[in-house]
C-alpha cells in the first residue's frame, strides 16, 4: 500500500484509556523506525462513554466506520457495570466479532525471559473457534441461544459446525508451519460426543492436509493439567470456544501474568487487536496497568495486516515491537503485576525508548 494504513482506536472502559493510547504510541514508533508511513487513527465512540453520548454501547456510527478501516484496537470494556438495559445485551467485542465474523481469535502465551512465569520457557498459541461453541450470546444468527422455559430451569445450546470447524482448524495449522510444526486438539469427545466429537474429528481431516504437522489431542480437564505441568512442550493448540476462553486465561499467568495475554480476532477481511484480560476497574486511572497485552496484540494486528497486503514492512515494526518490550521487561522495567515498579506511562515511554534506540 502506497497510502497510510487506516486503523481504528476504541478505548474501551476502566484501563482501556490508559492501554490503549500507549499502544498506539508504541505502534506509532515502531512504524517510523520500520520506515512505514505514520498509521492514520481513528477514534470511535465505544463502551460507557458511547452510552451517555450515543443512546448505545457499540454504536451503528463504529460498526460503519469499523468496516471501512484496515483494521482497530479494542480496549477491554466493563459491560457488566452498564446500566440496563445495555447490561443484558450482547457485549461490545461480541457485537463487533459477530457483525465482522471474526471467527479467528489468536492468543500467544509466551514467557519473558526472567519473568515470573509458572513454568518459564512457555511459547505456545492458543487458536479459539470464536464464532460458535458453547457461548450461547454467538452460536445463532439472531437471539442468543440461551433460554429459561421456567423461573428455575435454564438451557443453553452449544452448537458445532464443519464449515467454522474447517476454517478454524485451518487456521491453527497454518500457524504452526510458521512455527514448530505441532498442533494440539483440545475437546471434550468423551462425553460430547456428537459436537466436540465433530471439532476433534473435521480438525483431524484438515491434519491431513498438513503431513509435515505433528498432531495430538486431549481433553479439556487434561489439557489444563498439562499446562499447569508442562505448558513450555506445546506449540499451537485449537479448539472451541468456550474450552479456548478458560485455556487462553490459564495460559496467560502461566507465562506470568494476564497483562501479558495478546490476541487478535479476525476473518479472512477484517481483523481487531484486543487484550485478553479484562477491564481492571479497581486500577482504572492510576497509571497502575500493564500495557503489555495491547501492545502486543497490536504488534498481531501488525503481523495480520503485513500478510493481508504482503507488506513485509509491517512485520519488521511487529517485530521492533516484540524486541523493544523484551528488552524492557529482561531490562529491569515492568509493571507491578510483573513484580516491578513501573508505571503503564513509564513502562511506554521506556519501550519507545528501546524502539528508538535499536
Amino acid at each position: 500500500m502506497s497510502k497510510p494504513y487506516r486503523l481504528g482506536v476504541l478505548h474501551g472502559d476502566g484501563i482501556g484509556p490508559e492501554i490503549v493510547p500507549a499502544t498506539v504510541t508504541v505502534l506509532d514508533a515502531a512504524l517510523r523506525a520500520a520506515g512505514v508511513e505514520p498509521a492514520e487513527w481513528t477514534e470511535l465512540p465505544l463502551g460507557a462513554a458511547a452510552i451517555e453520548t450515543h443512546g448505545a454501547h457499540t454504536p451503528q456510527e463504529t460498526l460503519d466506520a469499523l468496516g471501512e478501516l484496515d483494521g482497530w484496537l479494542l480496549g477491554p470494556h466493563d459491560s457488566v457495570a452498564y446500566p440496563q438495559p445495555f447490561r443484558s445485551q450482547l457485549n461490545p467485542s461480541g457485537v463487533i466479532r459477530k457483525h465482522f465474523d471474526l471467527y479467528a481469535n489468536v492468543r500467544p502465551a509466551k514467557a519473558f525471559p526472567g519473568g515470573n512465569a509458572v513454568v518459564p520457557g512457555t511459547d505456545l498459541v492458543i487458536v479459539r473457534e470464536n464464532t460458535e461453541g458453547f457461548y450461547a450470546d454467538r452460536n445463532t444468527f439472531a437471539g442468543t441461544g440461551e433460554y429459561m422455559p421456567t423461573p428455575d430451569v435454564a438451557v443453553a445450546m452449544g452448537i458445532i459446525t464443519r464449515a467454522a470447524t474447517e476454517r478454524i482448524a485451518r487456521t491453527a495449522f497454518e500457524l504452526a508451519m510458521q512455527r514448530d510444526k505441532r498442533v494440539t486438539i483440545v475437546h471434550k469427545a468423551n462425553v460430547l460426543r456428537l459436537t466436540t466429537g465433530l471439532f476433534r474429528d473435521v480438525c483431524r481431516e484438515i491434519a491431513a492436509q498438513y503431513p509435515d504437522v505433528t498432531v495430538d489431542d486431549f481433553h479439556i480437564d487434561a489439557m489444563t493439567v498439562h499446562l499447569v505441568r508442562r505448558a513450555d512442550r506445546f506449540d499451537v493448540i485449537v479448539t472451541e470456544n468456550m474450552f479456548g476462553d478458560i485455556l487462553s486465561d490459564l495460559a496467560g499467568e502461566i507465562a506470568g501474568s494476564l497483562g501479558i495475554a495478546a490476541s487478535v480476532n479476525s476473518s479472512d477481511t477484517h481483523a481487531m487487536a484486543q487484550a485478553a484480560h479484562g477491564s481492571a476497574p479497581d486500577i482504572a486511572g492510576q497509571d497502575a496497568a500493564n500495557p503489555i497485552a495491547m501492545i502486543h496484540s497490536g504488534a498481531m494486528l501488525l503481523e495480520w495486516l503485513a500478510g493481508r497486503h504482503d507488506d513485509p514492512r509491517l512485520r519488521d515494526a511487529a517485530a521492533r515491537v516484540e524486541a523493544g518490550v523484551t528488552s524492557t521487561v529482561t531490562g529491569g522495567t515492568s509493571t507491578r503485576d510483573l513484580g516491578g515498579t513501573a508505571s503503564c506511562s513509564g513502562f511506554t515511554q521506556a519501550v519507545v525508548t528501546a524502539i528508538e534506540n535499536a
